[in-house]
C-alpha cells in the first residue's frame, strides 16, 4: 500500500507510531507510484484493487507460464518506474527472401520467453534471427493522460514526408485491433487499423491492449480477453501449465487498467531554477522539442480528472527513424527496424531512485550517461544532436540539468 494511503488509513483508525513503520515521508517529487488527485471513491477503490493485482507474483499453482519472462508486473516496472536491464525482454525475427519480416513463430516468436516452469523447456533464440530487439520496461505512470489524448491531436503532428523541411518526419503506427477491443466512435481508422500509442514502437492501442499483451507474453497468463496460454513450439503440442484457462478474470485486468489510468505523472523538480529554465530554452532551440513535444492536451475522458488536462510528457507519440546506433532491425506493425516511438521524458530525473541509485536510459538500458544518450541520437535526431555538441560546456550542462528536472 502506498505511503500516504497507509498514513491516511492509520489516521482514520486513530493509530499512531508511524515511526515504527517508516522512518520518513518520501518526497512526492521523487516517487512514481501515486494516484491522481480528485478520484472518486469508486475510482480510488479500483485504483487500490488494481495496485494489488499489479503487484501479484504468479506461481506455477496460479498459472505462471508454461513459458514466461517475469513473474509479476512489478519486475519490469519496479514501483511503477522503468525496469532494470536484467529484466529486459527480447523480440526476434528475420527478413524473408520476399522482403517481408518473419516473426519466426515456429520458434516461439516474436517474443522470446526465456524462462519456464519446472519440467518444461524455455525457448531459445534461433541462430538465424536477423532482427533482435532488446527492450526494458518503461515508466508506467501518467498513462491515463496519454490514453486520453485524442487521435486528432497526435496525428496533427505527423509529417511523414517532411513537408516543413525541418528534417523531422514523424509518423503514426496503425495497428490491427484484437477482437476484444471496442473502440469509441471518435477513433480514427486507416485500412481498418487503429492508432497505436503505447509500447516502444507504438504497437498497443490502449491500456487494455497493453495489459492483456503483458499478461500473456511476459508472464504466460491467460485472461478472459486472450484465453489461451503461450507455449514452446519445440514441445510439439500445446501442453501447458495444467491450470485451467483463463487464469485471470476480466475484472482483474480492468482493475489493472484503471490503476494505470489513474497513476499521476511524475512531478517536476526545480522547475523555476535559472539553470533549468536556460537548459529548457536550449533544449527547444537546438531542435529536441521537435520530437519531444513539451506538452499535449487530453480530450474528454470518462475519468473526470483526466479530461482536458495539459499532458507534459515531452513526446509526440510518433515513430521516428533514429539511425543505425539505436536500430534493432525489428519491424513491428508499420514501424521499421530503425524507427522508435518518441519516449516520454517525464520522470527521467528520478528513474534511478528505484534502481539502486543508477539510472538506465534508452529502450534497452544500455547507458547511465545522458551525454551518451544524446550522442546515439542519429537519423532524424542527428541535427539536434550535433547542435547540442556545438553548445559551450556550461550550456550543455544546463540542458542536462533541465533533463534531470523532469
Amino acid at each position: 500500500m502506498k505511503y500516504h494511503m497507509l498514513i491516511g488509513l492509520m489516521g482514520g483508525l486513530g493509530l499512531t507510531g508511524c515511526d515504527d513503520l517508516l522512518t520518513e515521508t518520501p518526497d512526492e517529487r521523487t516517487i512514481f507510484d501515486a494516484p491522481l488527485d480528485g478520484l472518486t471513491g469508486a475510482q480510488l477503490k479500483g485504483h487500490l484493487d488494481g495496485d494489488e493485482a499489479f503487484g501479484q507474483t504468479f506461481t506455477v499453482e496460479t498459472g505462471l507460464g508454461p513459458v514466461f519472462n517475469q513473474t509479476a508486473c512489478l519486475n519490469c516496472h519496479p514501483d511503477e518506474g522503468r525496469g532494470h536491464p536484467s529484466t529486459n525482454l527480447t523480440r526476434f525475427g528475420r527478413m524473408a527472401e520476399d522482403g517481408t519480416f518473419d516473426v519466426m513463430a515456429e520458434f516461439g516468436g516474436p517474443q522470446l520467453q526465456d524462462r519456464s516452469i519446472p519440467g518444461y523447456p524455455a525457448e531459445t533464440l534461433p541462430p538465424d534471427a536477423t532482427g533482435i530487439s532488446v527492450r526494458g520496461g518503461p515508466v508506467a505512470v501518467g498513462l491515463g493522460l496519454v490514453e486520453a489524448i485524442t487521435d486528432e491531436t497526435i496525428l496533427s503532428n505527423e509529417d511523414p514526408d517532411d513537408a516543413d523541411g525541418n528534417g523531422i518526419s514523424g509518423r503514426a503506427n496503425f495497428v490491427a485491433p484484437p477482437d476484444y477491443l471496442q473502440p469509441s466512435s471518435d477513433k480514427i481508422r486507416r485500412d481498418g487499423k487503429l492508432l497505436g500509442r503505447f509500447g516502444r514502437k507504438a504497437t498497443a492501442i490502449d491500456l487494455l491492449h497493453q495489459s492483456v499483451n503483458a499478461y500473456k507474453q511476459d508472464m504466460g497468463i491467460s485472461t478472459d480477453f486472450e484465453q489461451e496460454d503461450i507455449f514452446n513450439p519445440a514441445v510439439g503440442s500445446t501442453l501447458g501449465d495444467n491450470v485451467p484457462d483463463p487464469e485471470v478474470s476480466a475484472e482483474t485486468v480492468r482493475n489493472v487498467v484503471i490503476y494505470l489510468q489513474t497513476l499521476r505523472p511524475p512531478l517536476r523538480r526545480n522547475e523555476d531554477d535559472p539553470t533549468v529554465r536556460a537548459g529548457e530554452a536550449f533544449f527547444s532551440s537546438i531542435g529536441c522539442a521537435a520530437c519531444h513535444l513539451p506538452e499535449m492536451r487530453s480530450g474528454t475522458s470518462g475519468i473526470d480528472v483526466l479530461s482536458l488536462k495539459p499532458v507534459r510528457l515531452y513526446s509526440d507519440l510518433l515513430l521516428h527513424d533514429m539511425g543505425p546506433a539505436l536500430a534493432d532491425n525489428f519491424p513491428e506493425g508499420q514501424a521499421t527496424g530503425t524507427e522508435w516511438r518518441t519516449t516520454p521524458l517525464w520522470g527521467l530525473g528520478i528513474v534511478g531512485n528505484l534502481l539502486g541509485g543508477t539510472p538506465f536510459y534508452l529502450h534497452d538500458g544500455r547507458t547511465s550517461d545522458l551525454v551518451e544518450v544524446i550522442d546515439l541520437h542519429l537519423g532524424e535526431a542527428e541535427a539536434a544532436r550535433n547542435r547540442f555538441f556545438q553548445l559551450a560546456d556550461p550550456e550543455q550542462e544546463s540542458v542536462l540539468t533541465f533533463l534531470n528536472s523532469l
